[in-house]
């Protein structure tokens, strides 16, 4: 898990052909509380935030803009 002093923590798996792409194109927007791994189809994103609330609203926001990469990909998930 990201090496953190906030409370809250979460991880997200997305498994697709693209996801090395997918990670190129979210890792602009990699802060020092989120780390992203690609290995073979399944991008990991792992993510620490000090309140519940902001930990869920970058969670969504993530998950919008991995969607938005994978639909713009060769070969959408």
């Amino acid at each position: 898990m990201v090496n953190s002093i906030h409370k809250y923590q979460g991880a997200i798996a997305i498994t697709c052909a693209n996801a090395s792409e997918v990670m190129r194109a979210l890792a602009p927007d990699n802060l020092s509380n989120m780390k992203m791994e690609s290995i073979d189809a399944t991008l990991t994103i792992e993510v620490s935030a000090p309140r519940l609330g902001t930990l869920i609203n970058t969670i969504d926001d993530l998950l919008m803009n991995a969607k938005i990469a994978s639909d713009l990909a060769d070969d959408p998930c």
